[in-house]
């Protein structure tokens, strides 16, 4: 299991994010990952780190679908790839409708939709092997309702590799069995080890139809599975001697997301903890998140809710629980943290 390192949002605290990947990269991490909502982008902070690094690959986590067009996101990304020699992990995902809709003023649409058109399109972008021509039910390149001017061009840079990894972040039974399908790696949000039997069959299921439609003979050489499929969570590691505190320092994020990242009706995130066996707790959370109550809403979640999707305690006890992630079908662990501490005990215990 390698590791990686979930900076997150850039300016969102007084942490030296420098420091951390600098130290990260010396400990022998394999990725840093940059996030982005509607404040800091995941671009800027990732070449500024990128910079600051020698070997460390540097990857979003995620660039939003909708704030960029495909050809620009592949253009993005093969740039950094040239400026960091072979070291960029396309993340993207479809955010969510408040954000999609509330900040970037475009239709939420359908999401498994525009993700396989977007993945489509980076990849010919990236190949070069004729100009770009996609006419989907998201995107129309060259667009037809326009100045009639448009033409198929074809990527003026050659890119490092003919192909980059790219990561889908996915949540639903039908976004990860695409991520399965088509992407390199998958992004989780609050993975538990200890629920894989909830999206094995989901990954299967991708597995299949990659398989089915010639996928493995042109990328993977015999079929692709988890031999050659990169399960990247990002886990919050929360290290100190108080076992309670360290859990309380993980709630009001679990609490937010729970709660309040999305409407009453559509909320990913509560899907999951439903998912996990935890819905009266959810509800109860988000009842209380939405009338205001935040903090009674990060009283609401769950100890055994924290200890399953986070690593929380001294080092000892993260060590005792760390035992689940490898032993399950993680490939990395990308930690979330702001304590350059727990990275060096994390390299201790896992690299």
């Amino acid at each position: 299991m390698r590791l990686g390192l979930n900076v997150g949002y850039w300016g969102s605290s007084a942490v030296d994010h420098v420091a951390l990947t600098v130290e990260a990269d010396r400990l022998g991490f394999h990725s840093v990952w940059t996030a982005e909502a509607y404040g800091s982008d995941a671009v800027s902070p990732l070449v500024w780190l990128a910079a600051k690094t020698e070997e460390i690959n540097v990857g979003t986590a995620i660039m939003q679908m909708t704030a960029r067009t495909p050809t620009m996101t592949a253009m993005t990304a093969a740039t950094i790839d040239l400026l960091t020699g072979g070291r960029m992990l396309v993340g993207i995902g479809a955010s969510g409708p408040q954000v999609v809709e509330g900040w970037h003023g475009l239709p939420y649409g359908k999401p498994v939709t525009r993700a396989r058109e977007y993945i489509e399109i980076m990849r010919k972008v990236w190949g070069r092997e004729e100009p770009l021509e996609h006419h989907g039910e998201h995107y129309d390149i060259p667009c037809k309702d326009g100045s009639e001017l448009g033409k198929p061009l074809k990527l003026i840079i050659h890119p490092l590799r003919p192909s980059l990894p790219i990561y889908l972040a996915a949540v639903g039974p039908k976004n990860v069995a695409l991520a399965a399908e088509i992407a390199d790696g998958w992004l989780p949000v609050f993975f538990s080890p200890e629920r894989m039997s909830i999206y094995r069959e989901w990954i299967d299921e991708g597995f299949a139809k990659h398989n089915a439609n010639g996928g493995a003979a042109e990328r993977t050489n015999g079929g692709k599975d988890l031999t050659n499929f990169d399960i990247a969570p990002t886990v919050t590691v929360q290290m100190g001697d108080d076992v309670n505190a360290c859990r309380n320092a993980v709630k009001p994020f679990l609490a937010l997301y729970i709660g309040g990242m999305g409407a009453r009706e559509k909320n990913f995130y509560f899907n999951i903890a439903c998912r996990y066996g935890y819905e009266a707790a959810a509800h109860k959370i988000q009842d209380l998140y939405l009338a205001g109550k935040k903090m009674e809403a990060v009283m609401a979640v769950p100890d055994e809710l924290v200890d399953e999707v986070a690593l929380c305690g001294p080092r000892e006890r993260i060590a005792e629980r760390l035992a689940a992630w490898k032993e399950s079908e993680v490939t990395t662990l990308i930690c979330g943290t702001s304590d350059i501490n727990a990275l060096r005990v994390m390299a201790e215990l896992a690299l």
